[in-house]
């Protein structure tokens, strides 16, 4: 039986699905917590590149190295 805590890796890496098996996949590879993924996604969409670059753009904002 599957473990709803695993990593799933997605079959379609270049879209964020907020289902509950691909949450931890994407806020590991992107380092920020669930929150922060959904917000973001709600803001830009759910295209992962999208997704990346607007995590880029607030960390040069509030000052971090990416």
């Amino acid at each position: 039986m599957p473990d709803d805590e695993r990593k799933r890796e997605p079959l379609d890496r270049s879209r964020i699905d907020l289902s509950k098996d691909q949450i931890r996949y994407w806020t590991d590879k992107l380092g920020v917590s669930k929150a922060q993924l959904e917000d973001v996604v709600r803001e830009v969409g759910s295209s992962a590149d999208a997704v990346e670059a607007q995590l880029r753009r607030m960390a040069l904002d509030s000052g971090e190295k990416t």
